[in-house]
């Protein structure tokens, strides 16, 4: 993530545009000498056909079957061993699972579920479990097995997670015994056997430990695994997980006999609801739709979809749906009472669902995913069934509530001005954005033309931004110093986050638009920098920004195009040569590295350095530390966001009060 060089020349510009510049030249030689690529001249047989052999696959090519190699594919490890115990559960015959992080850096998962089965295969000519375990596309959820409804149902959980572990582990419960199994990399290094007898104890019990020669990162992280267990807890009504981590005896259980409706009210805890949440379970056809929802004060929608319990990023058709089927009850409703008078602006789904938050989760047979980790749901069928139970359910609960159905549309009234109060500052922005001649006065622009060459500086005040348009290198590096803290967008509606000068002028430099005219195609730099004073008026000034971005440019950060500059804190000069560092920790260690005689300065901001300074220490890609913004986990960034920057001032309060004994560097 964080990057550091050490030599002080300034980059020939022509290697950042030139094709055949040393870098290109590098990443291609590194790819032709990886991967050969055949010739039209080479012979091409069977002979050059490779075929990998049971989980050989999955070790050679990680990334398609976890997402990634890092820290998020190793968690998700966990979740597909998890996931199979919730398969037990969604079937009626699992109500507990244990997750335990131990010492020595493995991960187990423990359900009373039925245990994986032990008998005999005769055509795989081993036991069922080793199947299992050891087999790419074996399983019980293909067809008419026995799982009706289930979210692996490519069958390669199990044996993915034994493929990239460097040890893997098995005890089953079952008929009165107990069967263990062992594999190293994949490999069966010890057959299932019986190696006790239990009562009644039923289930399965996983351990395993990451292989390090894959994985780049093998450290579990206990906040990671909880958010994705509270959710699964809020999804099965009733069913207990328990988290624990044996490194610092820590422990959580989940359970929320209400399912969504907790779910719902989780999610808006830190909001003003405008009601209190709407909550029902229909079957349909043999599908299952749960479904809850509750509008709060909020200017943002928040919508989360599940298809057999497992979280479509990218949404799909059961989302469509639940889109649909709002804003056709709303509207349907608002015609029927006359809530719309003459002149009046037609509410769209957009301002229908402003302040909105929901979950819609469907459980079903053959659900049509795309890809192993299932980001959005396929199946055409569902929209329908979806839409109509909507419509039923919520009609009714409008026309039971007529006091919070008023409520609920008045706020879509409002959202529907200032939808067209919005328009019109869009349309001002939409013609200006990327266009030359129409660029913000104060943006010092760079002479590279090609997006993946240049690099946005967004610098706080103009004494900064002077000295970096100084300093900085004119081929690729643009300026765009801003005046003061920008609009906390959080508790503003589009209309105003628009009107406002400062992010006007913001978009207009990066060029994509907002919202629904956001079009990552017109980008104008690939590096979009936010550059601040490392004091707490730079930290605030970056937060706003961060909120900004995350609000309405999302797609920017997912795409890995916003970075954070590191400026140093301190200067520790001895003679003639200096050294920048970016704590007071690093700041005493250098003092004592070079004994006496050392001068040390504070820098407050970034004003302070001259155009030399600001180059060396925080501009020149050869020697800076930037920091690529990433967008790990949608929902902790929705609930932070919500926390510290939205309009409510308790949870802020209590933010404060948690943490207040952690600050380091606090600058009063």
């Amino acid at each position: 993530m964080a990057k550091k060089n050490r030599s002080t020349k300034k980059p020939n510009p022509k290697e950042l545009t030139d094709p055949t510049s040393a870098e290109t030249a590098a990443t291609s030689e590194e790819t032709e000498s990886a991967e050969p690529v055949a010739g039209p001249s080479e012979e091409y047989t069977g002979r050059q056909i490779q075929v990998l052999k049971g989980l050989e696959a999955v070790r050679q090519r990680p990334a398609m079957y976890i997402g990634s190699t890092s820290e998020s594919g190793l968690h998700h490890l966990v979740f597909e061993l998890v996931d199979n115990a919730i398969d037990e559960a969604m079937s009626g015959h699992c109500h507990h699972i244990t997750v335990t992080i131990h010492k020595d850096g493995s991960v187990s998962v423990l359900d009373d579920g039925r245990g994986v089965p032990v008998d005999y295969m005769p055509s795989e000519k081993m036991t069922a479990a080793e199947v299992i375990f050891t087999t790419l596309h074996a399983g019980a959820k293909f067809g008419s097995g026995a799982y009706k409804v289930s979210g692996g149902l490519h069958g390669v959980g199990s044996s993915v997670v034994n493929a990239l572990s460097r040890r893997f582990e098995a005890d089953i419960y079952r008929d009165g015994k107990r069967y263990s199994l062992a594999c190293e990399r994949g490999k069966l290094v010890k057959p299932l056997q019986a190696t006790g007898n239990v009562k009644k104890k039923v289930g399965t019990l996983v351990r395993f430990w990451p292989d390090e020669e894959i994985l780049e990162s093998t450290e579990f992280k206990f906040s990671l695994l909880e958010e994705r267990l509270r959710e699964l807890a809020f999804l099965n009504a009733g069913l207990t997980i328990t988290l624990r981590s044996e490194k610092d005896d820590t422990q959580e259980v989940f359970k929320y006999t209400g399912g969504l409706t907790e779910l719902i009210k989780y999610l808006t805890r830190k909001r003003n609801p405008l009601h209190k949440p709407v909550h029902f379970v229909k079957i349909v056809n043999g599908v299952r739709i749960d479904c809850a929802l509750q509008w709060t004060d909020s200017y943002k929608e928040y919508l989360l979809s599940y298809a057999n319990n497992i979280f479509t990023k990218d949404g799909g058709t059961h989302l469509t749906g639940l889109k649909a089927g709002l804003t056709r009850t709303v509207n349907t409703y608002a015609a029927s009472f006359g809530l719309l008078k003459n002149g009046s602006v037609q509410p769209s789904g957009d301002d229908i669902r402003e302040g909105l938050t929901a979950a819609i989760s469907v459980w079903l047979e053959n659900p049509q995913f795309e890809g192993q980790t299932k980001s959005q749901l396929g199946n055409s069928d569902v929209k329908g069934l979806v839409e109509s139970a909507v419509n039923e359910m919520l009609g009714s609960y409008l026309q039971e509530h007529p006091t919070e159905a008023r409520r609920v549309f008045a706020k879509v009234l409002l959202a529907a001005r200032a939808r067209e109060a919005a328009k019109k500052a869009r349309d001002i922005t939409r013609k200006s954005a990327g266009i030359d001649s129409s660029l913000p006065g104060k943006l010092a622009d760079c002479a590279v033309r090609n997006p993946a060459s240049a690099e946005l500086f967004i610098v706080e005040g103009d004494s900064a931004g002077g000295n970096a348009k100084q300093g900085r290198n004119r081929e690729f590096q643009a300026i765009l110093p801003l005046r003061g803290k920008i609009l906390n967008v959080e508790k503003s509606g589009l209309n105003k986050v628009l009107s406002n000068h400062e992010v006007r002028t913001l978009i207009t430099a990066i060029g994509t638009g907002i919202g629904k005219d956001f079009d990552i195609n017109k980008l104008r730099y690939h590096k979009i920098i936010i550059m601040t004073d490392a004091d707490v008026d730079g930290a605030h000034i970056r937060t706003l920004l961060l909120t900004f971005f995350f609000r309405h440019m999302e797609e920017l950060i997912e795409r890995g195009h916003l970075y954070a500059a590191q400026s140093p804190l301190f200067r520790v000069r001895k003679g003639s040569h200096d050294h920048y560092v970016f704590s007071d920790e690093e700041m005493k260690a250098k003092v004592k590295e070079l004994g006496k005689n050392v001068e040390v300065t504070r820098f407050k901001g970034l004003g302070e350095m001259n155009p030399t300074q600001l180059w060396e220490t925080t501009m020149n890609p050869e020697t800076r530390t930037l920091v690529r913004i990433t967008l790990d986990d949608l929902r902790r960034a929705e609930d932070a966001f919500v926390r510290l920057m939205g309009p409510e001032v308790a949870p802020r309060k209590l933010f404060i009060t948690e943490y207040a004994r952690r600050v380091k560097n606090l600058d009063i």
